[in-house]
């Protein structure tokens, strides 16, 4: 077989190029699973917090907190989210529920990166 010297035969081998990118997609999946989880757990707190809100007018405040309590044990939060502040305002009549807390996410090759999350939910009664 006669081959044109512009002709070269490909053997199939990738290129580094598509190394990188498989590379730099592994890192974005893992760094978006790194940070997903806890704001995961801050929309499941907010959730509980919401629902509390919404049926606040027929539960006390110990009823609520403890609630509140048990779901950021539940879920690992930090110490800080189950510091709950609960404020009944009677004109007009609403309640306030909110949290603060902290959450450390560990980055390869960076280090810590801190997020602060303030959960908070109004409901008027």
């Amino acid at each position: 077989m006669v081959t044109s010297p512009s002709f070269r035969p490909r053997r199939g081998t990738g290129t580094i190029g598509c190394l990188a990118s498989l590379a730099l997609t592994a890192a974005l999946i893992f760094l978006a699973v790194q940070f997903g989880k806890p704001w995961f757990r801050y929309q499941q707190f907010r959730d509980v917090m919401k629902s509390s809100a919404r049926y606040a007018i027929s539960l006390p405040d110990s009823v609520i907190r403890a609630r509140l309590l048990a779901v950021a044990d539940s879920l690992g939060l930090p110490k800080e989210a189950k510091r709950v502040r609960i404020d009944r305002q009677r004109s007009p009549a609403s309640i306030t529920i909110s949290s603060d807390y902290v959450e450390k996410v560990m980055v390869p090759l960076y280090g810590p990166v801190t997020i602060r999350f303030k959960p908070r939910a109004e409901e008027a009664l």
